[in-house]
């Protein structure tokens, strides 16, 4: 490099960082602007100017209505109307549709609305999580404007199902619409400003215990809607485990006519289980006595059907969790009922843990699409499972399960048992806990099935004829709101 071209370069570097320095302190916002594509906002207290900030286009941000879905299709399965009698279907579909309407308001469906985070706000408030009491004032977390300098800062909130107010407020602070629908806030300071938002409360003004709002918060060309979650807490009911296995289940049967089995598989149970509590709903036309230590032999009325007593059963239940057997089963060496809690102890989101008769591991999985609120849902029951049990080899998460398992009561109360439902039915209940029972099938949980024998009558009620066929789907047809069923 010659003399010339090193003083060049000395000039050059003299001359750049006073020439940076000087843009620093004529604008003390320089590095801001600078820097706005890499950072969303700089901090409130490096602001010295009254530069505005860019206004961006207002997005429609919602709240989106979720539309009515599609209609749905079940291959090589006809619909289910096909099964309601012509002169019936006109007015079925009638009370079909408004059943459905108000199902939809009970399980806070008017709620299920789509909203969109709007992009590049200087709006802070709580996306989930922001719970309220029905008509108790509650303070709103959160809410913060993030910002540049303004000679006057205004935000507005607005709601539907209750009011809005600012607590505490001094004189010199600018609020309007205490305890409406509308506040408005407004500050030279932004400090002030976020401190009054810091005091925002909101009180429910419509009764419900479960329901949601929706608070509309905007700052000039900005706005963002957050939902606020009404509900009434609700009291945990809890089961006392107590120390052994006595106190934690209890064996469930429901008995019909077969008692020379009914009896072997008490006589089973026992040799295993001395003490845990057995309950027995029978519907038998001429019931027999069945007598023991710590069993309750409920009669029912003849014929009522298997669900009915399921239902009879679990209500008498007062442990944490009941086994299901039928009355045909047998205990083996390997029925161990131990296993059974185990896991569901240590997996307190699970409801329903299926085992293997003689075997016979049946599960399936449910698929099912809603299909339009005018033609009902389409669902097709499907052998497999959906994914493994974390920590337990041989378990998967399934929608149903052999009619073989352990359950948590309280869960199972919440489902019940169909009693229209009176000869074949299983897949049904699990079809009425889609989505509220977790469920899962394990490998090694077996328990033994007695040599079919003659019983008389009894073949009569296990194979109806087909008119019960077509008298369950079209009660599908009308109950699950379904527009087809394939099994």
């Amino acid at each position: 490099m010659n003399r010339s071209h090193r003083i060049t370069f000395i000039v050059i570097l003299i001359i750049v960082p006073v020439f940076l320095l000087a843009l620093f302190y004529i604008d003390g916002d320089f590095w801001n602007k600078t820097s706005t594509q890499i950072w969303s906002f700089s901090r409130i207290s490096s602001c010295k100017t009254h530069a505005q900030v860019q206004d961006f286009p207002k997005p429609n941000i919602g709240p989106f209505l979720n539309g009515n879905p599609p209609s749905c299709t079940c291959q090589n399965a006809p619909p289910a109307n096909q099964f309601v009698s012509k002169d019936e279907l006109e007015d079925l579909q009638k009370r079909r549709a408004e059943e459905y309407r108000q199902h939809q308001i009970r399980m806070g469906k008017q709620n299920d609305v789509l909203l969109l985070a709007p992009a590049n706000t200087p709006l802070q408030y709580p996306i989930k999580g922001f719970r309220v009491t029905p008509m108790k004032k509650t303070l709103i977390p959160g809410l913060v404007l993030q910002t540049r300098m303004r000679t006057l800062y205004k935000v507005s909130l607005s709601v539907q199902k209750g009011v809005l107010s600012v607590m505490d407020v001094q004189e010199g602070e600018h609020v309007d619409g205490q305890n409406a629908i509308n506040l408005t806030i407004s500050s030279s300071s932004l400090h002030q400003l976020n401190d009054l938002l810091n005091r925002v409360t909101y009180t429910s003004t419509v009764y419900h215990i479960k329901t949601e709002d929706l608070a509309y918060f905007s700052f000039e060309n900005h706005e963002v809607i957050f939902p606020i979650v009404i509900r009434r807490p609700s009291v945990p009911v809890l089961f006392d485990s107590g120390k052994d296995i006595n106190s934690q289940v209890t064996i469930l049967v429901k008995a019909f006519l077969r008692y020379k089995e009914l009896h072997v598989l008490i006589k089973s149970i026992r040799q295993f289980y001395p003490n845990i509590k057995i309950i027995i709903a029978d519907d038998s036309h001429n019931p027999e006595k069945v007598v023991g230590d710590n069993i309750e032999h409920y009669i029912m009325p003849p014929a009522q059907g298997w669900f009915a007593g399921r239902n009879l059963a679990v209500s008498q239940v007062t442990t944490k969790y009941f086994l299901w057997v039928d009355d045909d089963f047998v205990f083996l060496n390997e029925t161990r009922i131990e296993s059974f809690v185990k896991i569901l102890e240590a997996v307190p989101d699970l409801d329903v843990v299926g085992g293997e008769v003689q075997g016979n591991r049946f599960f399936f999985r449910l698929q099912y699409e809603e299909g339009s609120s005018e033609e009902g849902g389409c669902i097709k029951r499907v052998r497999g499972t959906h994914t493994p049990l974390p920590g337990f080899n041989g378990c998967f998460y399934a929608d149903g399960v052999v009619n073989y398992f352990m359950a948590r009561t309280d869960a199972v109360r919440r489902v019940g048992f169909d009693p229209f439902l009176k000869r074949v039915a299983h897949t049904e209940f699990f079809l009425d806990g889609l989505g509220d029972l977790l469920v899962v099938t394990c490998k090694g949980l077996r328990i033994g099935h007695q040599k079919k024998s003659s019983t008389g009558k009894y073949g009569s009620y296990r194979h109806p004829p087909k008119s019960d066929s077509r008298n369950k789907i079209s009660h599908h047809y009308f109950k699950n709101h379904l527009k087809c069923i394939r099994y």
